[in-house]
């Protein structure tokens, strides 16, 4: 395989993803972040189409980089106007990137009904504006826009395009499978031909409308393309674009070319983008995801307790992520044993405990519970079933109430009691909340806080509700997932009942009593 280069949109294509949006300072870290990851090219956007765009190039023009070029994405010029008089051609130079990306039509359909003008125009402004970017001293790369759907109904025009990028003095022509409909095989074969035409490499700049984003640009490497163009996560336009963190492990790694990439990394790279971007992890992102290495059924894990790649086709730590085993009706001794095992506990193999934690498990699954997002629950399970649980306090009684106040400035009030019996002594405490499940937690807290100062480091991070046999109405049952955390580890708690101030008291108790067993430890 011939070297291949990564060029990174995700600042300027991947923004135009539904729900993405960066700040200049994102935009900026972002690309820090790109650039410590060894990525080749990292586009920043379109000078002067917004302000953010302006000022992340000005920004970007007083930093140094260590292996990325900064790349500004622009337009060729306009049909019947001189390069040097276009203000877009001009703002692509006070940029001041070392590489430049222009954009060009390529379909007919395209030059005659949106641009409107000849497609001999077209080929001009194409060639003008490649040239005039050379003369200025970039490297310029060409952007076929929707190369793949002009290609098949007029090949011919189609080749006079990029031919007129490539004689102008284009470094790279980029192949660009903009609508995302294309398959993979014709990708691939018109890819060769292309090259064969043009006698040299090209780029591949795919979208994945058909699902098949990251296959189309494998198969256009496979015909020989030098740079796959893409974003971190897929962000893009409609469904989004080649995914670079599912193709850049997938070229290191699968198909043996070096990227020159840290891949360790890449969970890293892909976290950090989705956290700035607000936008939640996919957990079922190849390679990165979580659940990308989860492993839930009994007999898929007894065998990567054998033989990891029974079941995992690369180690997960080639891409920094790790093996997950949950905990589940699915779930065999192998998942008990391999799971508590990674939280401290021991058995020998045939241990009989084994057996009775699973089926304590298996049971309180079917009444709705669910422990894969709730591994502290689940070790306390371990504890009770083992017989090392010891209580934090005795519940005599509580009592929560929601209170609604009418007239013309009705208000409500929600207010919780606790009877607790704690190291022999008997605590009675009220409090109030914005709900009743927050009442509840407060007079807990305050019942507890006095025996327990640590507890003022402990806090609820996010509290999720879900209604598990709906077709019961408003007597389902609730299961209540509860995530805490102090601040530097986070854990999570579950409980279920068919009254949700009864599921969430139980994923709080388990949640207070999990934080102080580990701080006792």
């Amino acid at each position: 395989m011939s070297p291949v280069t990564i060029y990174d949109t995700t600042l300027r294509d991947g923004t135009q993803g539904t729900g993405i949006s960066y700040s200049t300072l994102d935009k900026i870290r972002v690309a820090e972040k790109l650039d410590e990851f060894g990525v080749h090219y990292i586009e920043g956007g379109w000078p002067g189409s917004n302000p953010k765009d302006a000022a992340f190039f000005e920004e970007a023009s007083k930093r140094s980089w260590k292996t990325a070029k900064i790349t500004a994405f622009g337009m060729t010029r306009r049909g019947k106007m001189k390069v040097e008089d276009d203000p877009q051609v001009k703002m692509l130079l006070d940029a001041k990137t070392p590489a430049v990306t222009v954009v060009g039509k390529t379909w007919a359909l395209h030059v005659t009904e949106v641009f409107q003008v000849s497609l001999e125009e077209n080929l001009a402004m194409i060639s003008d504006t490649v040239a005039y970017l050379k003369k200025h001293g970039r490297e310029v790369l060409y952007d076929a826009e929707h190369f793949f759907d002009s290609f098949k109904e007029n090949p011919e025009y189609s080749l006079k395009t990029i031919k007129a990028a490539q004689d102008a003095g284009a470094d790279l022509i980029v192949l660009c499978e903009t609508n995302g409909g294309a398959l993979p095989e014709f990708v691939e074969e018109t890819t060769r031909k292309v090259i064969a035409h043009l006698g040299r490499p090209v780029g591949i700049h795919t979208h994945n409308d058909g699902g098949v984003g990251v296959a189309n640009a494998l198969a256009a490497v496979r015909a020989g393309a030098c740079q796959v163009q893409g974003t971190i996560n897929g962000y893009g336009e409609r469904v989004g674009n080649c995914n670079l963190t599912t193709i850049m492990p997938n070229l290191q790694i699968k198909m043996g070319i070096d990227l020159g990439l840290d891949l360790t990394r890449l969970r890293e790279l892909a976290n950090f983008v989705d956290e700035l971007a607000n936008v939640p992890h996919d957990i079922r992102a190849p390679y990165v995801g979580v659940a990308a290495f989860t492993h839930k059924g009994g007999l898929h894990v007894h065998a990567v307790q054998k033989l990891a790649r029974t079941y995992e086709h690369v180690d997960p730590a080639l891409v920094g992520n790790q093996r997950v085993i949950t905990i589940s009706d699915m779930s065999g001794q192998s998942n008990v044993m391999m799971k508590a095992e990674g939280m401290g506990f021991k058995f020998a193999k045939g241990d009989a405990r084994v057996q009775t934690i699973l089926s304590e498990v298996k049971r309180l699954e079917s009444e709705g519970y669910e422990f894969e997002a709730a591994e502290a629950s689940f070790e306390m399970l371990i504890r009770k079933q083992l017989g090392q649980h010891k209580p934090v306090f005795d519940l005599i009684e509580y009592h929560s109430t929601h209170r609604f106040h009418g007239g013309e400035h009705g208000f409500e009030t929600c207010e919780a009691t606790i009877k607790l019996e704690v190291d022999g002594s008997r605590v009675y405490t009220v409090d109030e909340g914005d709900g009743p499940v927050n009442a509840l937690d407060n007079a807990l807290r305050k019942a507890l806080l006095p025996f327990f100062p640590a507890l003022k480091d402990m806090r609820l991070a996010d509290y999720k509700v879900r209604i598990i046999d709906g077709g019961t109405g408003t007597a389902a049952k609730t299961r209540v997932l509860i995530t805490s955390t102090d601040g530097n580890a986070t854990w999570g708690t579950v409980g279920v009942s068919c009254n949700i101030i009864d599921a969430s008291w139980k994923a709080l108790v388990d949640g207070i009593e999990y934080f102080l067993l580990k701080r006792a430890a």
